[in-house]
């Protein structure tokens, strides 16, 4: 059976993040046909206009892995009512040089979990912008803002029950929208 080879961007890279948690936990309520390679983004340079003719070899496997995913799933904290900077310089990173963006065309869902009331929901609108400009189908509904409770997780680090029927929903929207829009290996 092939399988639709997923990339994950986690804006935070804390070592106990949540929304690594929430990753992790995500994949295990994917279909079987899906699956799940971290991006490590916390290796980059700063985008700089002037090293695109020169790229880095973290940058070079960010492109080459970004350009092996079917679709991409971005799990982000909110930062300042706006997306981590490690995020915003992956997703720059990954778009340059002009003409050569490695995120064009790539399906995308975005969730988050933060410890406030309002989720991520800032740092998520933030978000579609910025993927809209670099030309990336991403998921409309449902809207996934996560307030982090105790119990979001069970001890095996799943999805606990009080919100496993809403994240299986997003999960399987998510796998229908790549198979809508990706390309099938």
């Amino acid at each position: 059976m092939n399988t639709y080879r997923i990339a994950v961007v986690v804006g935070s890279i804390r070592r106990e993040s949540l929304n690594r948690r929430l990753a992790d936990a995500l994949t295990r309520l994917a279909p079987p046909d899906f699956s799940f390679h971290h991006l490590r983004i916390d290796d980059l340079p700063l985008y700089n206009h002037d090293d695109e003719e020169h790229p880095t070899d973290a940058m070079q496997r960010l492109r080459r892995e970004i350009g092996e995913a079917d679709g991409l799933m971005i799990v982000t904290p909110e930062y300042n009512r706006s997306i981590p900077g490690v995020l915003k310089n992956a997703l720059d990173v990954g778009s340059r040089p002009y003409g050569h963006n490695a995120w064009e065309g790539k399906p995308a869902g975005i969730i988050g979990l933060s410890s406030g009331a309002c989720g991520t929901a800032m740092a998520q609108q933030h978000l579609r912008n910025i993927l809209a400009v670099l030309d990336m189908p991403t998921l409309g509904q449902p809207e996934a803002f996560i307030g982090y409770y105790d119990g979001l997780f069970d001890e095996e680090g799943n999805i606990g029950p009080k919100s496993r029927d809403f994240l299986q929903s997003w999960m399987d929207r998510f796998a229908a929208w790549v198979r809508l829009h990706g390309g099938r290996r």
